[in-house]
Formats: C-alpha cells, structure tokens, sequence
C-alpha cells in the first residue's frame, strides 16, 4: 500500500558547451541512475532530458521501463532521431516489477493542448504527460502526472496548471489517487500554486509526517537556490515522508541544477 515518488529536473544537454562545461551531461550522467538504484523509487518523472539522456537513463536502469514525447514534434523515444529537434521530453519512469502501465499520453499546456504548441505567452512549448498505473501486488489504480512550467510567463504557469487540473478531473471519471510532479518553476509563496490548492492538492513537502525545507534548485552553487520542484498528491492517506535528495552520487558534485526530491505516498 505503499508509493514511492521522485521528481527530477536532470538539466538538459546544450549543444556545443557540453564540450567545456564542468557541468556537462558527459561529466555527471552516471550519477542519476546511481541515484534511481538508491532510492528504487516505484515511478519518477524527469523534466528537461532530451531523447539521448533517456535512453543512457534507461538502458542503465534494467527494472524500468519509460514514456514520453518530444515537446517540439510529438514523437514518441524510440522514434526519435535528432533529440534537439524533438526537444525535451517530461518522461515518467516506472518500475516493471511493481507498477503496470494501463494508459498514458501527453498534452500541451496551450489553449490548443492535442497538439504541440506553445500556450499563451510562454517562453518555450510545455507539456504534461500523464499515465493510469496499477499496483501489480495490490491491484490499485492511480494516476500520475509530470510536467515542467513555464520559466517566462505567469499567466503560462497559472493556465497550464488550470488546464492540468482540468484534464485530470476528465481522465479521473472513478477518482483514483492522484500524483503530480515538475518543476513548477515558482517558490511556495507563489499565488500560482492556489490552482492546485482549490483541487484539493496537497504538497508532500509541507504535509509530509517527516520532511525538510531545502532548496530544490542550487543553481550549480552559482545561484539562488529556491524551492521550485514539487510532489503534490491527492486521494492517498497519508504522506510519511518527503526528502530533497542532497547527497553525491559517481563523485559527482551536483547531480544537476536541481535536486531531485522523493515522497512516500499511502494507499
């Protein structure tokens, strides 16, 4: 009757600065399925990769299987041939062992979301991509959702959390238990997050029975580090514990420009 959840924002590969950046994909890639192998996280969703960077994830992560569609073209992983053209996917990562996958697709955070396109005034195109699992032990359903807002726009950020919302409550004719992770790239005082409040959502950072206050995004160190990646959940009984995930994996300084977090959720 248990969940285990990580969000993580893995930071996407760019182009030719990957050649000196001390923070390139090349450098740090090894520490997020050494991360994944610690945690042994039930499903987690990944912002910002690229199709490349899922599939180094996946191939190196036995147990679980994944989905997901490039933001720019609809494409689905493994008919993807030019990652940067596709563009960065919110893929959810399940583990096969534990978890059925019964349905998933992707909307566009837009006033047109069947299709790709960029919503309102936001700086890049946004999308949510959800999936109806099943507990392969205990029989139970739920849904999970992960996406990435906008990093421009707020009226972006507060129209595609509405619409997230929305499209939940069609999909979720028999209310089942509900998971939304991302990066929502706003702090917790952010009038935004009310859209999710009115739903009845509930944050796992602030109602986990154990948790802590840590910033998801260090910036690499370079920045201000700021809570910006939440789990939010409903219909589950409780949530016990939320963790920011600091510590080092593969010698590796900063696993990303953000931390990944983790909740336990009970049926």
């Amino acid at each position: 009757n248990e969940l285990s959840v990580i969000s993580f924002n893995i930071r996407v590969r760019v182009g030719l600065s990957e050649l000196i950046n001390p923070n390139s994909w090349s450098r740090r890639q090894s520490a997020t399925p050494a991360m994944i192998k610690d945690y042994c996280p039930d499903i987690f969703g990944v912002q910002e990769a690229l199709s490349d960077q899922l599939t180094y994830v996946g191939d190196n992560l036995p147990n679980y299987d994944y989905v997901g569609v490039g933001r720019e073209d609809n494409k689905e992983i493994s008919d993807i041939t030019d990652p940067e053209k596709s563009g960065e996917i919110m893929a959810i990562f399940y583990n096969t062992s534990k978890v059925k996958l019964l349905e998933w697709g992707t909307y566009w955070l837009s006033e047109t979301p069947d299709k790709p396109s960029k919503g309102w005034d936001a700086n890049y195109y946004r999308t949510m991509t959800w999936a109806k699992m099943q507990m392969k032990y205990s029989g139970k359903k739920f849904f999970y959702v992960n996406t990435h807002l906008d990093n421009h726009s707020g009226t972006a950020r507060e129209e595609g959390l509405k619409l997230i919302v929305n499209k939940i409550a069609e999909m979720n004719i028999d209310n089942l238990p509900v998971v939304l992770t991302g990066d929502f790239n706003v702090t917790p005082d952010n009038s935004v997050l009310k859209v999710l409040d009115n739903a009845k959502m509930l944050d796992a950072r602030t109602t986990a029975e154990e948790t802590d206050d840590l910033a998801t995004f260090n910036g690499w160190g370079k920045e201000e580090a700021r809570v910006i990646d939440y789990i939010y959940y409903r219909g589950f009984a409780s949530c016990p514990e939320y963790e920011t995930i600091v510590k080092q994996y593969a010698n590796v300084q900063y696993i990303s420009d953000h931390y990944p977090i983790v909740a336990r959720l009970m049926f």
